[in-house]
């Protein structure tokens, strides 16, 4: 089916969730608790009699998740995301301020581009500041709230099939096996899901998997914050492959509890702020003076490192047979270079694909094309996203898709046009949050007005 990913995007962000439960599903069953599951929970809990999250991280544990290795480090909710977060929550921004998270207003917004502040976009959306154990667990307080949502706390083993329909899930629970049975399971099992190897071991067709290999290094760090109200609340500053600076960059956010989060990144072999002193001293000689001034708080704990080898995908929606009964969500899909904070936002809006197919009327007996082909649109404007900019790092070496040198020429121009030319900054930054499709970065007059603005900065 071929979609207009410009319309798919503008359908998912006019859909809210129905004002009555409207059930179609007897049971569904979602594999995996995290933010991709609990979102997904969330939408069938409008559509299902019962919803069964299974996951082998207790649900009740508050923090940081076993299984979620990158939990402590630093993570973005896009505007895109928060707007999607309080469609199916309302409150949700209220009710995570109140917990501690920091307003991030655009003011209270600073980007850098190789040293460069960039222009602020006055009427840009607003986002939050808080830490990822903070915004899951507040998701996952509002789901396991609905009456009809239970947990299982189980290591799933495989699927059920019933002929060409996936019918439950196989499970064990304490060195017991069992299943849970159900109209439609829902794969939420992150980057290391098993669901294609399920599939193949069934006599189902694989997905093919494509990787970006980035090799990803990065650390995070807290710092004691005096001040309540900081002019600032989430500071970014990235170096292009043409700066001088061995440091891919570097952020830091205000966060709950008087905290300040830090985060530094690099590339290949470069592993910046493996230590305190490392991280201490790059922060206050490689960027702009207020990383300087974070590093000269007190800090608090360890620096927290961690390695992202891959962006991957799995294309599910290519695969020619396909179990009815059967959608996978979040990273057992596609993830991300983390860089680019795509992860949180790219799972709302795979929930927001889910509620447009089961709005729709769809036949569960078989397969779910119209939710893979959603899925697709929403991947793919990640993927590009994401991609697109890790080609341009030196030890990247493809695979370049066709038309590159030019698309990646027409990228840097925009890029850099938006240090200076608000227009240029807000179509920009309505593609990386994702509230917009990239293909309008594409439109010729987006171009031309960025070749104009760097003209002008000349």
């Amino acid at each position: 089916m071929s979609l207009s990913p410009s319309r798919v995007f503008a359908e998912l962000n006019a859909a809210r969730p129905p004002d009555q439960p409207s059930p179609v599903l007897g049971t569904a069953v979602v594999v995996g608790g995290s933010v991709a599951g609990l979102l997904a929970a969330r939408v069938l809990s409008d559509h299902a009699d019962t919803v069964v999250i299974i996951d082998r991280d207790d649900p009740q544990v508050t923090g940081a998740r076993p299984g979620v290795p990158q939990g402590t480090q630093l993570h973005a909710l896009l505007p895109g995301g928060l707007f999607q977060l309080e469609r199916l929550f309302p409150g949700f921004r209220d009710q995570a301020l109140a917990r501690g998270a920091i307003e991030a207003p655009p003011t209270a917004r600073r980007n850098y581009l190789d040293g460069r502040l960039k222009v602020v976009v006055p009427d840009d959306d607003d986002s939050l500041a808080g830490s990822r154990p903070l915004l899951e667990g507040l998701i996952r307080q509002q789901v396991l709230r609905l009456p009809n949502v239970k947990t299982v706390t189980a290591r799933a083993t495989g699927l059920v099939f019933d002929g060409t329909m996936v019918t439950g899930v196989r499970c064990d629970v304490g060195g017991v096996p069992g299943v849970e049975g159900g109209d439609l399971v829902v794969d939420a099992m992150g980057r290391s899901s098993r669901l294609s190897d399920w599939l193949e071991q069934a006599g189902w067709e694989r997905p093919v998997t494509r990787r970006m290999s980035v090799h990803l290094n990065y650390a995070t760090a807290l710092f004691r914050r005096p001040e309540v109200t900081p002019p600032s609340t989430v500071v970014l500053a990235l170096h292009t492959p043409r700066s001088a600076v061995d440091v891919a960059g570097a952020a830091f956010f205000a966060i709950e509890d008087g905290q300040w989060m830090a985060m530094m990144a690099g590339y290949g072999d470069n592993r910046p702020g493996r230590t305190a002193d490392d991280f201490v001293r790059r922060l206050r000689e490689q960027f702009p003076p207020e990383f300087g001034e974070v590093a000269d708080q007190e800090m608090l704990g360890d620096v927290q490192t961690y390695h992202h080898a891959d962006s991957r995908r799995r294309d599910f929606h290519a695969v020619r047979r396909f179990p009815a009964g059967l959608i996978s969500v979040g990273d057992a899909v596609a993830s991300f270079n983390p860089v680019y904070g795509q992860g949180m936002t790219a799972a709302a809006l795979h929930s927001a694909c889910l509620s447009t197919y089961l709005r729709s009327g769809p036949d569960l007996r078989a397969p779910a094309r119209r939710f893979l082909d959603l899925q697709k649109v929403v991947v793919d404007a990640a993927w590009s996203i994401s991609t697109s900019a890790d080609l341009a790092l030196p030890h990247v070496d493809g695979p370049y898709p066709r038309g590159y040198r030019l698309s990646s020429w027409a990228s840097r121009q925009i890029i850099t046009a938006t240090v200076t030319d608000v227009a240029t900054a807000r179509r920009f930054n309505d593609v990386v949050s994702m509230r917009e499709h990239p293909s309008t970065l594409a439109q010729p007059g987006v171009l031309l007005g960025a070749l104009r603005a760097n003209r002008r900065a000349r």
